[in-house]
């Protein structure tokens, strides 16, 4: 048995075999984060009250109480006790001597004195515990990640991909980004995004990101064989997907659309073209980059047809219309072939984005 688990923990292509534990420090599911000063100040709340609540309690059965002197206590002698109590000093000069005050003493005053135990060491405690949080947190989102956006490769392209789908609207919980690189994962976490490391030319590290169950794959890695054979093996794994892939050289386009990306954008060339066109019609270019931003000015967005607009032309409508997306192509307008909307066409349009 011990030679089993070492065989599944030691093995790099078994990732999605491993148990949840091992695999916290490669698969990271954001959280929400406390300040320091936050939770320090919460913990001193957490003591008082319990404090106060034992200083009530014996105050209210003072009589069942004696001290050296056999004196009645003063609401002072019980906040003497109930400091030495909890903190477990336990001078013994105030003692219980009913069987009432005794009883209450066992059900009320000593799971108290734990409770001020646990929120004194809570740092410590929570330290010990964030292993098992984590694993706890890992269990939990592979259970339920499904319709998500996995990111392979935060590089330039990586992030400027990510910026705009949370430009869209998307929650930063449902993109995966997937690197072999720490300081490129340390900044993904730190944007909310659930970050996986591990190269994604190997199928076990697509699995673990989820990709068989995810609604999109963005491809951006930083050479175009590698981009051809991430593409490939996420189509495998995920034939429904909408994958989108970036490649550097034209001439791999054909390639990358091979391999199964339904979309591809040829990075050099692209902007090979805004440098030409920036010196001729430098607005053009401002007004590219202004649409390719979806923060602020314009954004090129896609929405279905409204039932008041079926019959109608697209290019009479309240919205400025680019293109019909019909039958799974993309028709520009003007055609006649689009001139009169249908119930299942999408628009393709500008939308005014709120500075």
């Amino acid at each position: 048995m011990p030679g089993r688990w070492r065989t599944r923990l030691s093995g790099s292509d078994a990732l999605t075999e491993r148990p949840d534990f091992a695999l916290v420090g490669i698969l990271r599911v954001p959280q929400f984060q406390t300040s320091p000063g936050r939770a320090i100040v919460r913990r001193i709340g957490y003591a008082l009250i319990a404090l106060a609540l034992v200083v009530l309690v014996v105050y209210l059965d003072r009589d069942g109480y004696s001290d050296a002197q056999d004196n009645e206590l003063s609401l002072l002698d019980c906040l003497y006790y109930a400091t030495v109590s909890l903190s477990t000093t336990g001078y013994g000069d105030i003692t219980p001597i009913t069987p009432q005050a005794r009883l209450v003493n066992v059900l009320v005053i000593t799971p108290l004195r734990i409770f001020f135990l646990i929120v004194l060491v809570g740092t410590t405690l929570s330290a010990l515990t964030e292993s098992s949080r984590q694993t706890f947190q890992i269990q939990r989102w592979r259970r339920r990640v499904r319709n998500h956006v996995v990111v392979i490769g935060y590089g330039t392209k990586g992030r400027a991909a990510v910026d705009a789908i949370l430009g869209e609207g998307t929650d930063p919980a449902e993109i995966v980004v997937v690197d072999t690189d720490p300081v490129a994962l340390d900044t993904a976490a730190r944007q909310g995004l659930v970050t996986v490391q591990g190269s994604a030319t190997k199928s076990d590290v697509l699995r673990l990101a989820g990709a068989p169950h995810a609604s999109a794959i963005v491809v951006a890695a930083d050479r175009d064989d590698t981009a051809v054979l991430i593409t490939l093996t996420a189509r495998e794994l995920s034939p429904r997907a909408t994958i989108v892939a970036a490649v550097r050289e034209a001439e791999n386009t054909a390639l990358v659309r091979q391999s199964g990306a339904d979309t591809v954008v040829v990075s050099a060339a692209t902007a090979g073209r805004l440098l030409g066109m920036a010196i001729a019609t430098p607005s053009v270019v401002e007004m590219i980059e202004d649409l390719l931003t979806p923060e602020a000015g314009f954004a090129v967005s896609e929405r279905d047809v409204e039932p008041e607009e079926i019959g109608a032309s697209p290019r009479h409508l309240s919205d400025l219309v680019l293109g019909v997306e019909r039958g799974g192509r993309l028709v520009r307008v003007g055609s006649a072939e689009v001139d009169a909307l249908a119930a299942d066409d999408r628009l393709l349009y500008l939308r005014r984005v709120s500075d």
